[in-house]
């Protein structure tokens, strides 16, 4: 299984390109993530991810987000090789996004018809266990999955 979910800042404004022959919209922008605990120092530290999102939800993230603000990304890993100019293997690692959701709202004026459109598709695990009755049996009919 091949998923991730992380919440974090975006460290610059995304920027929208429109590629191959399709003209598919394409936003990369790089989020921190903070860690769990503090260094030695007692300062928190930040993992910086490179995420990509495509198509509509691209458009939407790139006309709602800017540089700073908050969000909650989940999609898959994505690890490609290639080899640099002296022949040796390089890898880029990246989070392909399937779905995000914006936690805070700066702008009061967000078009929240174009923020729900693209929430419709985020899946809420949570909305899994309240659909589930723990004084009943469980069978593998009732599973979800």
């Amino acid at each position: 299984m091949n998923n991730v979910t992380l919440v974090g800042r975006l460290i610059k404004d995304p920027e929208l390109r429109y590629v191959g022959e399709k003209n598919r919209a394409v936003t990369n922008f790089v989020l921190a993530v903070d860690r769990e605990y503090k260094n030695s120092q007692g300062e928190r530290q930040a993992d910086f991810i490179n995420i990509e999102v495509w198509g509509k939800q691209a458009e939407i993230l790139c006309e709602y987000m800017t540089k700073g603000r908050m969000i909650g990304i989940e999609g898959k890993i994505k690890v490609d090789k290639y080899k640099n100019e002296n022949g040796e293997n390089r890898y880029i690692t990246r989070v392909i996004a399937n779905s995000f959701r914006f936690l805070d709202y700066k702008n009061k004026n967000v078009d929240c018809l174009a923020v729900k459109e693209v929430e419709e598709d985020y899946y809420d695990s949570k909305s899994l266990f309240n659909e589930v009755n723990l004084n009943d049996e469980i069978s593998i009919e009732k599973l979800p999955f």
